[in-house]
């Protein structure tokens, strides 16, 4: 399979912005055994804001534009140096691919942003997609890469979205707030009543929250792809998920009919 799994800030870092080193390493050695046995592999990464925070020793994530553009820059060196020193040591070959909306809207580069990406999976590599933090402004004003993992994954004709967040899936209610909320295991269709549970943002380094999620979702499944939210707490689940089995919440890709 070829499957595109989005990772946000709440996997990567510590409250502090910290990488979480233990996680991470683990993320990276289930990735890497996955691609051993066969799978294409293209990871969409959140953290270089969240990282630049904890590199930068700020006490919280920046409110201005311009620090946060700082802050990526700073965190984007950290968090590529770690996935390169992660996956080389279990011989894979990692690249590094930046986007801005421009990118995705325009003809020609889309059809650039392809080529690319096509051509690094026929020579084996992991592709890590980030948003390019430093320069597009209406990207880090919306901080979104649950959107960006299914645009991501329609481009590269995935078979499967994967978001690894801080929430064990999308539930009937909001487990902070109703200790009896029910894990909903499967998504068959995204109606009214399931975008209604939609809540606010997520972590404090992260801005990502359920409504990305869903956005994610919805054109994830147009496109026939499933997608699954699963808590990134413990990366080992993603063999099971592959697996096809109940991990999370999955949303039924509508594929279409022959």
């Amino acid at each position: 399979m070829r499957i595109v799994i989005k990772v946000g800030t709440s996997t990567l870092a510590h409250a502090t912005g910290r990488i979480n080193i233990r996680r991470v390493e683990q993320l990276c050695k289930v990735m890497s055994d996955l691609k051993n046995a066969g799978h294409e592999i293209v990871l969409v990464s959140s953290g270089a804001i969240g990282m630049g925070v904890g590199k930068l020793s700020l006490k919280e994530r920046p409110a201005d534009m311009a620090t946060k553009q700082a802050a990526a820059a700073v965190g984007q060196c950290e968090l590529m140096y770690t996935y390169d020193k992660l996956f080389e040591e279990y011989r894979h070959t990692v690249a590094q691919i930046l986007l801005t909306g421009d990118d995705l809207n325009d003809e020609k580069r889309r059809a650039n942003f392809h080529q690319t990406l096509f051509r690094l999976l026929e020579l084996g590599a992991l592709p890590i997609i980030n948003e390019n933090d430093t320069v597009a402004t209406e990207e880090i004003g919306i901080g979104d890469n649950d959107t960006l993992g299914a645009i991501v994954a329609v481009n590269a004709g995935a078979d499967l979205l994967i978001l690894l967040s801080d929430i064990d899936g999308l539930y009937d209610a909001d487990p902070h707030t109703h200790a009896d909320a029910r894990l909903i295991p499967i998504v068959s269709e995204l109606n009214d009543e399931v975008l209604a549970l939609a809540g606010g943002a997520g972590s404090k380094l992260g801005t990502g929250g359920m409504a990305t999620k869903l956005h994610a979702a919805q054109i994830a499944t147009e496109a026939g792809i499933d997608m699954v939210i699963a808590n990134g707490e413990y990366p080992e689940k993603l063999y099971d998920i592959v697996d096809g089995k109940a991990i999370g919440t999955r949303f039924c890709g509508r594929k279409q009919k022959v």
